[in-house]
Order: structure tokens, then C-alpha cells, then sequence
């Protein structure tokens, strides 16, 4: 009933699309027209990913920290390291540089060389005064001398924040305002403001200037993701045409499949503007995903069309058979492929989410596409010349074909030892895997701003912001000396960690404060005893708001406090053992029933997302196997078949994480996709197989091997077309100068070629091996979908 039903509903679809070419064609010019007006809507995200769904309580607990003391990312930093900026010419030139900065509405505030100012006592009104270090401007070298001995000799409070004093590097910082950083403004400002100012005082100054922070890095980042969107769409377009073309050797079916493709990535980015997503790091790859899933489309439905027009050259038999039978296949393998990338949409991580949703929408319209554009072009076109059909023959991948056939038929042994072997290698492989929780480790290593990362890592012991946030439960609490005293306990615990910069916090300050007391002698910079303490806060308090310092450290209320220190990009262990001896060290110094005390920070909330993603990644393969495998057994009604079926396109996932575990390549957000993409694609081959191997068995009267034979010379031309075509698609990706977007290309494209061997070696051995279990009547003669129908032309076909 199911199969008449089947049957029926492709030939109505067949007739529908025939008769009405004019008014489909004028829908998708319509359809293509709307999606390309919500390209306005597409954005480019300001920030980056945030792995972690907004309920989590690292989210929660990083936006009680921004709530409290707003923005922590707004940073920018310059910086120099060359001893000729100690000349009069050019730290006045220095100097003016961050001067000029103020005067830009993007930017809150900028602390510079010149900013600096000495707390000094002013014993008659019992107060401090802020007395800069530079008064106007430097005028001599005596006085360049001056400010190297008090800044580098007598004022601990700065070391490390404005300069480094064994190396003698020195930075500016520049303040975004909060409410701009994750805005277009802030690209602006950065694009069009910083650079230019910074590249003209270099060419007149003849220094280097380093650029980092993670406004900074943020900007140019997605700006390189950007450019490389248009770059991955023409490479995936010529590598894809080009390879058709070689299949082909017909310039107007490769021109007829880029039309087809070149649609679908104007409605992938119609999509993206229509549900209002922020072009990222994954959704950029989905334009050329696209191309690299729609040329195989284009390669069945083409190649049908000219063995039928050669079979009966009836030119409208051969369309409504096109679309009857290879529309059917076609459906099934896009909504497996689509599947893998809809697992996404069910975890909780935003980001994935969006890539999941864009991915498989994307996906069926690009099938879609082909569905109806590729027979309708036809119609209007003159029959296919002889040596467009002379691919046909299939002599050039002739030998490949025999061979795989010669070792199904004389080498099971061979392939089921290799398996196995595989399977141990790569199983020792993957406990070999690590997992990368850098912010930094996918960005371009030979971009100038990651350079510059590196620079101010070594320079000042790391960019990526980590913050401990103390609750007194109190107001005023903070200013209590035990308070303090506690914390500048953690920050000696900080300062023996070479992974993390010297931390900044309120107790710097009061240090700072009882130098200034006792007139600027370095040996008091140090926290009050408790008799100290009370007069020189009075001083603290009768001083004006202009020495009100406390305001980037402490809260408006006096209950909370901030501790800030800056990490190296290190690995997740190390990570991970830095946040388990800080946990404890702030457990034991910070009673729970008096304080509450957190941890957060960029780097610790991306680190915790990728951890996250990692259980995702298992929980959306595993949604990926189950989706597939009911298709499987909707299809073809048996368990053993779904098993069969499974074994060959999870033996490629398991090689590739030994081979990440060997190589090196950490398991992060742009690696956890490799799993379910190549899964989703890879079991297209399995279907068409066993699709061609059921039409055999019904076609040869059940005779089992010459079925599987049949079926391995007939699919294994095509799956080896559609392998070289994805294999080259995918490793555009390489291209990248991401490493987790080279990565994810090289991965995929592996995968891809060891499913592609799994598919016509272990396959067919398995059917071969099992047929007396497997291969009978009951399973495979009645499927749930015909996704071949079998029909009298098939028959004939196979004995010629």
C-alpha cells in the first residue's frame, strides 16, 4: 500500500514540476529575491562564541560579575618595546598618541605614561593629591632619566600594568566605553580610529607598536572571518566545478549545477538575515557547506538524466524518471545529511543551536533546488551530445572498481583483519585526545594581532582576563584590614602562579595609600596594621573625588570587591589545576558563613563551554546514530539491516579521533563538528548502496552475491564521484587561517574517504558474509520507502 503510495506521490510530484516549469521557475526567482532582501538583516558578531546556555551557572555567576562592575572586556592596550622611545621627540609623541584618544566618544578612558600621578600626603588639609609624574610635556633627558628611577625603583603600584620594569616595555590603555564594546561601533572606532592613528605614528616614529586586548582581538578576528567567507564560497565553487567538469566534460551541466548551488548560498544567507542569527565562526561555513552538499545533488540527478536520454533518448521519460527515482534517493540521503546537522538544534548551547537550524534548513532547500531547477532547465535544452555521454562508461575509474570488487570477492578476511586493526589502534588513539579550552588557539597564527597576543603574554604574563569576585555580605565590608589581609593573601597565592599576571585589586590601592602616607618610600608599600589604618583612610576620605580610585575595584556599596589577573593561553589541564588550587586556597582563606566568593572571567566561561560542548558532542552524535537509524529502519524494516548499515559509517568516526588523538588536534568547538557533519554525509553512500542492492536482489531473482556485485560496480562509480567531490570541498577549508577551520576541513575530508572504503569494502562483505541472516525476502522486498522503485526499464537496463 506504502509502496503504491510512494510510487504515485513521486509521479505526481514528476508531472507537477513538468507542467508547471514556468511558474516554479517564477517562485524561486521570487523566493530568491526575498531571501536576498534579509540579507540586510544579517549580522557579524561582536562578541565571541559563548558556548554555554544562559542558564548556566558559569553564565549566571560571569553576568552577576558584569552586573555588579559592568564590562570586563573593554580593555585595549598598546604597547612598545624599544629603548630609543626614551627620547624626548618620541615619548612626547608617545604620549600625545593617548592623549588623542581621549577625544573620541567610544572611549571612556586612557591611562598612559603621561596619565600617571603620585599619591602624595598633604599633611596641613590631611589628605592625598595627585601630583603627575610628567608635568606637560618632557623637555629634557634628565627628566626622561627622573621618570625611569621613580616609575621603575619607587612606585610598585604600576609595575606590571603601565610598564614592565625589567624589559622596559611600556603600554598605553585605552578604555572603550561598556556600552559600545559589543556593538558595530567598537569596529568602527578600532577600524577606522586606532589603526590608522597607530600605523601614522609608527611611520613617523619608526617604532612598533603592539596592539592587543580583547576588543582588539575580537574585531580583527571576525573581521577575518569575514574575508574568509567570500574566499571559502569561490574556492568551494571552482574546485566543486572544475572536478564536475572533469566528470562531465560539459560546460553546460557545470554551468546549470553553479546556477543551482550559487541559489542555494543566496538563500543560506536569506535564511541567516530572516531568523536575525549573527554571522559566527560555524555559520560562516555553512555558505560553502552548501556548494560542497548540492554539486554531489547535481551529480546523480545529471548523470540519471543522461543514462536514461542514452538508454531510450526519450527526453520526457528520462525527466519524470529523474525525478521519480533519483528525486526519492535524493530526498532520503539530504534529510540523513540534514539530520546530523539538526542534532545541533537540541543542545543547549546558543551557538550550536543556530549553526544546527541554519545547516539543515539550508540543506533541504538546497535539495530542493536541485528537485525542481535541474529537470525544469532541461526541458528548454537540446539533447545531451555524445561526448557529454561518454563519462558513461566509466573506464577511467574502471580499475578502482574492479579492484574493490576483487577484494570483496577474494580478500574478506583481509578487510575484516584491517578493521579490526583499526579499530584497536585508533580506539588507543583516543584516549590520547585532549580538550582545548583556549580563547586563542583557532585564530590566525600569522595575523599581526596574534603575534601581539604573544607579545604581551611574554612582556606582561597574558591578555584573557580572569576575575575573583569577593562578597563581604556587608556593606562597607571590603575596607575592613581582615578583609583585605585576606586578600592579599590570595594575591601572593596569584603572584606564584607563572601562568597569571600579577593580580590588580583595592589592596594594591590602600598599599599604594600608606606608601603616600609615609611620603613615598617604596619599603611601606604595604597593607596597614590596624592602628595605621584608620588615619590614613581619613586621609583617603577627606581627599577629593579625583583620587577616588576605588571605583574600578570596589562597588558603589563597599560589599563587593574584585581581584583582576590576566591568564597565558595554556592548555584545559593546566587550566583546570590553576582553577582547583585557587578554588581551594579561596576556601580556606575566605570563611563560607562570612564570604562568598567567585570565579570568573572570558577565559574560564570559554573554557568551561568547550568542556560543555564535549558532552554535547556526545549526546548529538548519539541523537545523530538514532535518527538515522530509524530512517533505516523505516526503509528497510529490519534490525539486522540498521546494525550492517551502522558498522560501516562508524568505523570512519573512530579512526578520525585516533588520528586527532595521534596528531595532536584537541578536541574544541570547531573539531566537535566533524563527528556528526561526516556521519550525516557519509551514510548517503550506505543508502545509496543498499537502495541499488534491494532494486538488484528483486531485478536477479534474490541471487544474493550477483546482487552485491551488481550493486558495488553500479554505486561505487557514483560514490567514488561524490567522495572526490567532497573530499575537495571539505579540504577548501584547509585554506583557513583558523586552525580549528583547518582542522574541521582536513577531519571531515578523511573522514569522508575512509567512509567511502567502509562503504564499498566492508559493506558489501558484511551482506556477503551474513546474507543467509540478513538478505531475505522478508527484509528487504516490502520496504517502508521505495526509495528505487523497481520497474521494467531496470531490468533491461541490468541485462544489457
Amino acid at each position: 500500500m506504502f509502496k503504491l503510495f510512494n510510487k504515485n506521490f513521486w509521479e505526481v510530484i514528476a508531472r507537477l514540476i513538468l507542467r508547471n516549469k514556468i511558474g516554479i521557475l517564477v517562485v524561486i526567482i521570487l523566493a530568491t529575491i526575498f531571501f536576498s532582501s534579509q540579507w540586510n538583516n544579517m549580522r557579524f558578531s561582536y562578541t565571541e562564541a559563548n558556548l554555554l546556555p544562559d542558564d548556566h551557572e558559569v553564565n549566571v555567576t560571569y553576568n552577576e560579575f558584569l552586573d555588579i562592575f559592568g564590562e570586563e572586556g573593554n580593555l585595549i592596550v598598546l604597547g612598545v618595546k624599544d629603548s630609543t622611545l626614551f627620547t624626548v621627540d618620541k615619548l612626547n609623541a608617545w604620549n600625545q598618541l593617548s592623549e588623542d584618544f581621549k577625544t573620541y566618544d567610544e572611549v571612556e578612558t586612557v591611562v598612559s605614561l603621561n596619565d600617571l600621578q603620585k599619591l602624595v600626603k598633604n599633611k596641613e588639609e590631611e589628605k592625598f593629591d595627585l601630583v603627575p609624574f610628567i608635568k606637560d610635556s618632557i623637555t629634557s633627558i634628565e627628566q626622561i632619566d627622573k621618570l625611569q628611577d621613580e616609575l621603575f625603583k619607587q612606585y610598585p603600584f604600576y609595575d606590571n600594568f603601565l610598564f614592565n620594569k625589567e624589559t622596559k616595555t611600556i603600554r598605553t590603555a585605552i578604555y572603550l566605553k561598556k556600552d559600545i564594546v559589543n556593538t558595530s561601533a567598537r569596529k568602527d572606532f578600532i577600524m577606522k580610529v586606532l589603526d590608522v592613528k597607530i600605523r601614522n605614528f609608527e611611520e613617523d616614529n619608526r617604532l612598533n607598536v603592539r596592539v592587543s586586548g580583547m576588543p582588539y582581538i575580537r574585531t580583527l578576528n571576525a573581521q577575518n572571518i569575514v574575508d574568509e567567507i567570500g574566499l571559502f564560497i569561490g574556492l568551494a565553487l571552482g574546485v566543486t566545478s572544475f572536478i564536475f567538469f572533469l566528470f562531465f566534460r560539459s560546460f553546460r551541466a557545470t554551468f546549470i549545477s553553479l546556477i543551482v548551488v550559487c541559489v542555494g548560498v543566496m538563500w543560506t544567507f536569506g535564511i541567516i538575515g530572516l531568523l536575525n542569527y549573527e554571522i559566527t565562526v560555524l555559520t560562516a561555513l555553512i555558505p560553502p557547506l552548501i556548494i560542497v552538499i548540492g554539486i554531489p545533488n547535481c551529480i546523480f540527478l545529471i548523470n540519471k538524466y543522461q543514462r536514461e536520454v542514452k538508454l531510450h533518448g526519450n527526453k520526457v521519460k528520462s525527466l519524470q524518471r529523474v525525478i521519480t527515482k533519483v528525486g526519492n534517493a535524493t530526498l532520503m540521503t539530504n534529510v540523513t545529511t540534514a539530520s546530523g546537522f539538526a542534532t545541533f538544534i537540541l543542545t543547549e548551547s546558543q551557538l550550536l543551536k543556530e549553526f544546527g537550524i541554519v545547516a539543515s534548513l539550508s540543506i533541504l532547500a538546497i535539495f530542493l533546488l536541485c528537485l525542481f531547477v535541474i529537470p525544469i532547465i532541461y526541458t528548454f535544452l537540446p539533447y545531451p551530445k555524445e561526448r557529454h555521454l561518454e563519462h558513461l562508461n566509466k573506464r577511467w575509474v574502471g580499475g578502482f572498481v574492479n579492484w574493490i570488487e576483487r577484494m570483496v570477492r577474494e580478500q574478506k578476511i583481509t578487510i575484516y583483519a584491517t578493521s579490526l586493526v583499526l579499530i584497536i589502534v585508533s580506539i588507543i588513539g583516543m584516549y590520547q585526545i585532549k580538550i582545548s579550552g583556549s580563547l586563542i588557539e583557532d585564530m590566525p597564527k600569522e595575523e599581526a594581532f596574534f603575534k601581539d597576543i604573544r607579545f604581551f603574554e611574554e612582556e606582561f604574563d597574558g591578555i584573557m582576563p580572569m576575575e575573583i569576585m569577593v562578597d563581604t555580605k556587608r556593606k562597607k565590608g571590603v575596607m575592613k584590614l581582615s578583609t583585605l589581609k585576606k586578600m592579599e593573601q590570595v594575591e601572593d597565592f596569584i603572584d606564584e602562579i607563572p601562568e597569571l599576571s600579577r593580580p590588580i585589586s583595592v589592596v594594591s590601592l590602600v598599599k599604594y595609600s600608606k606608601q603616600a602616607y609615609y611620603n613615598g618610600n617604596p619599603k611601606y608599600y604595604q597593607l596597614p596594621t590596624s592602628q595605621e589604618n584608620s588615619f590614613i583612610l581619613s586621609y583617603a576620605k577627606n581627599s577629593s573625588s579625583d583620587v577616588d580610585l576605588l571605583k574600578n575595584f570596589v562597588d558603589s556599596t563597599g560589599q563587593y570587591a574584585r581581584i583582576t589577573t590576566f591568564m597565558k593561553d595554556i592548555g584545559t589541564d593546566k587550566m583546570e589545576r590553576i582553577e582547583e588550587d585557587l578554588h581551594s586556597k579561596l576556601n580556606k582563606v575566605f570563611p563560607a558563613d562570612r564570604y562568598n566568593v567567585t570565579m570568573t572571567g572570558k577565559a574560564l566561561v570559554f573554557q568551561k563551554g568547550t568542556k560543555y560542548l564535549v558532552k554535547n558532542l556526545a549526546i548529538s552524535l548519539s541523537l545523530a546514530i538514532f535518527l538515522i537509524s530509524l530512517f533505516m529502519a523505516y526503509m528497510f524494516r529490519s534490525f539486522k539491516m540498521i546494525i550492517v548499515s551502522l558498522i560501516p559509517n562508524l568505523l570512519p568516526l573512530v579512526i578520525t579521533a585516533g588520528l586527532m588523538g595521534y596528531l595532536g588536534v584537541p578536541i574544541k568547538p570547531s573539531t566537535i563538528l566533524v563527528f556528526s557533519i561526516a556521519f550525516g554525509i557519509s551514510v548517503d553512500d550506505t543508502i545509496h548502496f543498499l537502495a541499488k542492492y534491494r532494486q538488484e536482489l528483486q531485478a536477479n531473482h534474490w541471487k544474493i552475491r550477483k546482487s552485491v556485485y551488481a550493486a558495488l560496480r553500479e554505486t561505487g562509480v557514483s560514490m567514488f564521484y561524490t567522495s572526490i567531490v567532497l573530499f575537495f570541498g571539505f579540504i577548501v577549508f584547509t585554506t583557513s587561517s583558523f586552525g580549528g577551520t583547518v582542522a574541521l576541513g582536513a577531519l571531515v575530508s578523511v573522514t569522508l574517504v575512509f567512509a567511502m572504503l567502509s562503504n564499498l569494502l566492508l559493506l558489501p562483505s558484511l551482506l556477503l558474509s551474513l546474507e543467509r541472516s540478513i538478505a531475505n525476502k522478508e527484509t528487504l522486498k516490502e520496504p517502508s520507502i521505495n526509495i528505487i522503485p523497481i520497474e521494467e526499464e531496470d531490468t533491461e537496463e541490468n541485462s544489457n
